[in-house]
Protein backbone atom coordinates (compact mmCIF):
# COMPACT_ATOMS: atom_id res chain seq x y z
CA UNK A 1 0.00 0.00 0.00
CA UNK A 2 2.92 2.63 0.49
CA UNK A 3 4.63 1.91 -2.13
CA UNK A 4 1.38 2.24 -4.33
CA UNK A 5 0.63 4.99 -2.73
CA UNK A 6 4.99 6.36 -3.25
CA UNK A 7 3.94 5.81 -6.74
CA UNK A 8 1.08 7.80 -7.44
CA UNK A 9 2.57 10.58 -5.43
CA UNK A 10 5.39 10.57 -7.77
CA UNK A 11 3.32 10.40 -10.93
CA UNK A 12 1.54 13.62 -9.73
CA UNK A 13 4.47 15.71 -8.97
CA UNK A 14 5.70 15.13 -12.67
CA UNK A 15 2.79 15.24 -13.83
CA UNK A 16 2.67 18.53 -12.29
CA UNK A 17 6.09 19.41 -13.07
CA UNK A 18 5.78 18.62 -16.55
CA UNK A 19 2.71 21.03 -16.75
CA UNK A 20 4.98 24.28 -14.87
CA UNK A 21 7.97 23.36 -17.58
CA UNK A 22 5.19 23.12 -20.57
CA UNK A 23 3.76 27.25 -19.29
CA UNK A 24 6.73 28.37 -18.40
CA UNK A 25 8.47 27.42 -22.10
CA UNK A 26 7.46 30.99 -24.17
CA UNK A 27 5.87 30.11 -27.26
CA UNK A 28 5.02 26.91 -26.65
CA UNK A 29 1.67 24.90 -27.32
CA UNK A 30 0.41 25.25 -23.63
CA UNK A 31 -3.47 25.03 -24.79
CA UNK A 32 -3.48 21.42 -26.01
CA UNK A 33 -1.09 20.36 -22.40
CA UNK A 34 -3.65 21.78 -20.07
CA UNK A 35 -6.46 20.66 -21.98
CA UNK A 36 -4.92 16.91 -21.39
CA UNK A 37 -4.80 17.81 -17.94
CA UNK A 38 -8.13 19.15 -17.53
CA UNK A 39 -9.51 15.69 -19.54
CA UNK A 40 -7.29 13.88 -16.77
CA UNK A 41 -9.00 15.67 -13.66
CA UNK A 42 -11.95 14.12 -15.56
CA UNK A 43 -10.97 10.68 -14.72
CA UNK A 44 -10.23 11.57 -11.14
CA UNK A 45 -6.82 11.94 -11.61
CA UNK A 46 -5.10 14.56 -9.41
CA UNK A 47 -5.97 18.23 -7.27
CA UNK A 48 -8.52 20.81 -9.59
CA UNK A 49 -6.95 23.52 -7.37
CA UNK A 50 -3.15 22.47 -7.84
CA UNK A 51 -3.47 21.62 -11.38
CA UNK A 52 -4.72 25.52 -11.99
CA UNK A 53 -2.31 26.99 -9.41
CA UNK A 54 0.71 25.43 -11.07
CA UNK A 55 -0.38 25.73 -14.77
CA UNK A 56 -0.90 29.83 -13.61
CA UNK A 57 2.29 30.02 -11.52
CA UNK A 58 4.00 28.14 -15.48
CA UNK A 59 1.96 30.88 -17.38
CA UNK A 60 2.85 34.32 -15.47
CA UNK A 61 6.54 33.36 -15.15
CA UNK A 62 6.70 32.40 -19.00
CA UNK A 63 4.93 35.94 -18.74
CA UNK A 64 7.66 38.06 -17.07
CA UNK A 65 10.59 36.49 -19.05
CA UNK A 66 8.56 37.61 -22.17
CA UNK A 67 8.27 40.54 -20.42
CA UNK A 68 12.33 41.08 -20.20
CA UNK A 69 12.25 40.51 -23.42
CA UNK A 70 10.09 43.09 -24.49
CA UNK A 71 12.12 45.71 -22.42
CA UNK A 72 15.06 44.85 -24.43
CA UNK A 73 13.90 44.37 -28.04
CA UNK A 74 9.96 44.76 -28.00
CA UNK A 75 10.02 46.20 -31.27
CA UNK A 76 12.03 43.66 -33.45
CA UNK A 77 9.92 40.90 -31.48
CA UNK A 78 6.50 43.10 -31.86
CA UNK A 79 7.91 43.14 -35.58
CA UNK A 80 8.23 39.09 -36.33
CA UNK A 81 4.98 38.26 -34.69
CA UNK A 82 3.19 40.78 -37.25
CA UNK A 83 3.96 38.03 -40.02
CA UNK A 84 0.98 36.40 -39.13
CA UNK A 85 -1.98 38.23 -39.71
CA UNK A 86 -4.55 37.11 -36.45
CA UNK A 87 -1.19 37.63 -34.60
CA UNK A 88 -0.89 41.00 -36.40
CA UNK A 89 -4.41 42.53 -35.35
CA UNK A 90 -3.94 41.18 -31.58
CA UNK A 91 -0.82 43.44 -31.60
CA UNK A 92 -2.96 46.39 -32.74
CA UNK A 93 -5.91 45.88 -31.09
CA UNK A 94 -4.09 45.37 -27.65
CA UNK A 95 -1.84 48.39 -28.14
CA UNK A 96 -4.63 50.74 -29.23
CA UNK A 97 -6.70 49.88 -26.60
CA UNK A 98 -4.10 49.07 -23.40
CA UNK A 99 -3.58 53.16 -23.73
CA UNK A 100 -7.39 53.51 -22.70
CA UNK A 101 -8.20 50.70 -20.30
CA UNK A 102 -4.73 49.56 -19.19
CA UNK A 103 -4.22 46.40 -16.74
CA UNK A 104 -8.21 45.19 -17.68
CA UNK A 105 -6.84 45.01 -21.78
CA UNK A 106 -3.99 42.84 -20.85
CA UNK A 107 -6.23 40.64 -19.18
CA UNK A 108 -8.57 40.23 -21.62
CA UNK A 109 -6.30 39.95 -24.73
CA UNK A 110 -5.07 36.69 -23.01
CA UNK A 111 -8.14 35.38 -25.50
CA UNK A 112 -6.66 36.35 -28.58
CA UNK A 113 -4.17 34.72 -30.43
CA UNK A 114 -1.17 34.25 -29.01
CA UNK A 115 -2.43 37.30 -27.05
CA UNK A 116 -1.03 35.70 -23.90
CA UNK A 117 2.88 36.53 -25.60
CA UNK A 118 1.95 39.93 -26.97
CA UNK A 119 0.80 41.69 -23.74
CA UNK A 120 3.62 40.33 -22.04
CA UNK A 121 6.21 41.65 -24.85
CA UNK A 122 3.58 44.39 -25.38
CA UNK A 123 4.24 45.72 -21.58
CA UNK A 124 7.25 45.45 -21.26
CA UNK A 125 8.20 47.71 -25.03
CA UNK A 126 5.65 50.04 -23.00
CA UNK A 127 7.86 50.06 -19.97
CA UNK A 128 5.07 48.78 -17.39
CA UNK A 129 6.24 48.67 -14.06
CA UNK A 130 6.02 45.32 -12.47
CA UNK A 131 3.72 46.54 -9.69
CA UNK A 132 1.46 47.19 -12.38
CA UNK A 133 2.53 44.56 -14.86
CA UNK A 134 2.82 41.36 -12.17
CA UNK A 135 -1.03 41.57 -11.17
CA UNK A 136 -2.09 41.67 -14.31
CA UNK A 137 0.12 38.51 -15.57
CA UNK A 138 -1.39 36.41 -12.29
CA UNK A 139 -4.82 37.15 -12.89
CA UNK A 140 -4.71 36.93 -16.45
CA UNK A 141 -2.92 33.51 -16.35
CA UNK A 142 -4.94 31.94 -13.55
CA UNK A 143 -8.41 32.85 -15.58
CA UNK A 144 -7.27 31.80 -18.81
CA UNK A 145 -5.25 28.19 -16.91
CA UNK A 146 -9.09 27.79 -15.79
CA UNK A 147 -10.39 28.35 -18.60
CA UNK A 148 -8.70 25.97 -20.62
CA UNK A 149 -8.55 23.18 -18.08
CA UNK A 150 -12.39 23.26 -17.56
CA UNK A 151 -12.66 22.61 -21.50
CA UNK A 152 -10.53 19.53 -21.00
CA UNK A 153 -12.64 18.79 -17.81
CA UNK A 154 -15.93 19.31 -19.47
CA UNK A 155 -14.82 17.13 -22.44
CA UNK A 156 -14.00 14.55 -20.47
CA UNK A 157 -16.75 14.32 -18.28
CA UNK A 158 -18.81 14.06 -21.56
CA UNK A 159 -16.68 11.92 -23.68
CA UNK A 160 -16.25 9.61 -20.54
CA UNK A 161 -12.44 8.22 -22.54
CA UNK A 162 -9.24 9.96 -22.01
CA UNK A 163 -8.26 10.15 -25.97
CA UNK A 164 -11.94 11.23 -27.01
CA UNK A 165 -12.35 13.54 -24.24
CA UNK A 166 -8.90 15.52 -25.68
CA UNK A 167 -10.35 15.32 -29.11
CA UNK A 168 -13.48 16.65 -28.11
CA UNK A 169 -12.46 19.72 -25.71
CA UNK A 170 -9.36 20.66 -28.48
CA UNK A 171 -12.22 20.67 -31.16
CA UNK A 172 -14.58 22.92 -28.92
CA UNK A 173 -11.02 25.08 -28.13
CA UNK A 174 -10.11 25.17 -31.57
CA UNK A 175 -13.55 26.65 -32.77
CA UNK A 176 -14.17 28.71 -30.16
CA UNK A 177 -10.07 30.39 -31.44
CA UNK A 178 -10.93 30.18 -34.66
CA UNK A 179 -14.37 32.60 -34.33
CA UNK A 180 -12.23 34.74 -32.02
CA UNK A 181 -9.66 35.24 -34.67
CA UNK A 182 -12.08 36.12 -37.40
CA UNK A 183 -13.87 38.21 -35.22
CA UNK A 184 -10.59 40.23 -34.21
CA UNK A 185 -9.22 40.34 -38.14
CA UNK A 186 -12.68 41.84 -39.15
CA UNK A 187 -12.77 44.89 -36.52
CA UNK A 188 -8.95 45.02 -37.33
CA UNK A 189 -9.80 45.31 -40.97
CA UNK A 190 -12.50 48.04 -40.60
CA UNK A 191 -10.29 49.67 -38.19
CA UNK A 192 -7.90 49.82 -41.21
CA UNK A 193 -10.78 51.18 -43.43
CA UNK A 194 -11.74 53.25 -41.15
CA UNK A 195 -8.27 54.99 -40.82
CA UNK A 196 -7.62 55.09 -44.58
CA UNK A 197 -11.05 57.24 -45.36
CA UNK A 198 -9.67 59.55 -42.62
CA UNK A 199 -6.48 59.96 -44.03
CA UNK A 200 -8.42 60.65 -47.35
CA UNK A 201 -10.91 63.09 -46.31
CA UNK A 202 -8.06 64.97 -44.49
CA UNK A 203 -5.63 65.14 -47.72
CA UNK A 204 -8.77 65.75 -49.56
CA UNK A 205 -8.91 69.51 -47.48
CA UNK A 206 -5.53 70.42 -48.03
CA UNK A 207 -5.21 73.89 -49.99
CA UNK A 208 -4.16 73.16 -54.12
CA UNK A 209 -0.95 74.67 -55.00
CA UNK A 210 -0.97 76.65 -57.53
CA UNK A 211 -1.53 80.35 -58.67
CA UNK A 212 -5.33 81.89 -59.71
CA UNK A 213 -6.08 82.45 -63.61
Amino acid sequence: MDLLRFVSVSITLATLVTMFLVAVVPLAPTEPVLTGFGVLLASGHGSPVAVIAVAALGCSVSDHLLYGFGRISGVRMLDRLRRRPATAAAIDWLSRNSKRWGTPILVAGRWLPAGGTVGAVLAGTLRWRLRRFTPASLIGSTLWSSYVILIGYLGGSIAGQPLAGIALSLAVALLIGTLTSLLLQRSHRRQAAHQHTDAEVDGSDMPVSGSAA
